[in-house]
């Protein structure tokens, strides 16, 4: 008998986050160990009337490519990715990897040249999300490496992945609603307003959001999910923030970043471990050193940092940004190949005012 967890996350996935219609195209990614849940995600894109397209790709082999690959290879844009970012209507993505560091020897200016080449295919992916051409959602079935990078055994694990997707409630779609209200009460508040300085232990930063839009992070788009997010204006970003977490990014960590930001462009970072790969990313491309977002997490069930950021960029308390693509959807302008989030932790002494007025105390809405 199927885990009625699974079947429950797979119900939510298609049914709310991702709402397959009849006669939809639908890639469905994802990876073996992912097996219970793709087959479970297939069935319901059946019941649901749209044509499901299984695309599973096997462990290792984005390493043998960034290894063997010659120039015209590592620049060859996949026409499957293509036609998927294009043409289809819905896009559900399953992580189910069993070894995350598999790329953590690979030369760095081997995954920037590949994340170059694969601008187009990002910047359609942007394009047709922000209009709503293209639905997507990403998720995460748990496995022993994910469970090894949380120090958890695979039980805990699962536990964690069905608790904080609301899988083990009688209903989770309608957790996922409440959840919605709660957060739109915030996204309505912050409607046209202008700037927003964050102080704290790790940042002293001001942005501007003037013309910008905060967008509710619903548990549409990620599974699970509870933040809001917008894009700020690009050359507006000044000051400092070092990230609490490390960030884990195409299979490598890096630890200890801190970021330093003039006329919205990064000027100067650094890390303890991965500096190379922090620089070899911010040197992608010119938007790679501009935000392309800020947001702040808002899911209290989400309570631990586990290395996965699908999870932790929501973690209640804390406010992460992304250097590269913004969304569009938010008014953001920025184009990068590259899209990394970083989080800091705001719960010992950290603030945030919003044209001058307090909203946000050591991880806590006042407002």
């Amino acid at each position: 008998m199927p885990d009625e967890r699974v079947v429950k996350l797979a119900r939510v996935l298609v049914q709310y986050s991702c709402p397959v219609r009849p006669g939809d195209l639908v890639a469905i990614y994802g990876m073996p160990p992912g097996e219970p849940l793709l087959r479970a995600v297939y069935r319901e894109v059946l019941h649901a009337g749209g044509h499901p397209y299984l695309l599973v790709s096997l462990e290792g082999l984005d390493r043998i490519f960034y290894t063997e690959a010659n120039s015209d290879q590592l620049n060859h844009v996949s026409r499957i990715a293509k036609m998927v970012n294009n043409e289809f209507d819905a896009l559900i993505s399953i992580r189910s990897q069993s070894n995350t560091r598999g790329l953590s020897q690979v030369d760095p200016t081997r995954q920037s040249d590949r994340a170059k080449a694969m601008t187009e295919v990002m910047e359609a992916f942007m394009r047709r999300g922000a209009s709503g051409e293209l639905r997507w959602v990403s998720t995460l079935y748990p496995t022993d490496a994910y469970a090894q990078d949380a120090d958890m055994s695979l039980e805990e694990f699962e536990q964690y992945v069905f608790s904080t997707t609301y899988a083990d409630t009688p209903d989770p779609v309608a957790e996922w609603r409440r959840i919605h209200d709660e957060q739109q009460r915030l996204v309505d508040w912050l409607a046209g307003r202008r700037g927003i300085e964050v102080k704290g232990p790790d940042v002293d930063l001001s942005l501007s959001i003037e013309g910008r839009r905060f967008e509710n992070s619903d548990g549409t788009k990620n599974m699970p999910s509870g933040e809001i997010f917008t894009g700020p204006v690009e050359e507006s970003v000044s000051g400092w923030v070092r990230f609490s977490y490390p960030a884990v990014t195409q299979g490598r960590e890096i630890e200890g970043v801190e970021l330093h930001f003039e006329h919205g462009r990064v000027s100067q970072a650094t890390a303890r471990k991965g500096e190379r790969f922090l620089l070899a990313l911010l040197d992608t491309d010119p938007g790679a050193r501009y935000l392309g977002e800020w947001a702040i997490g808002t899911n209290k069930k989400i309570d631990r940092f586990i290395k996965n950021i699908l999870f932790d960029e929501k973690i209640g308390g804390t406010i992460h940004m992304a250097i590269g693509a913004g969304y569009p959807e938010t008014g953001s302008l920025n184009k990068s190949a590259i899209h990394m989030d970083m989080i800091c932790d705001m719960r010992q002494g950290g603030q945030i005012r919003v044209d001058g007025e307090l909203i946000y105390d050591s991880g806590e809405f006042t407002i």
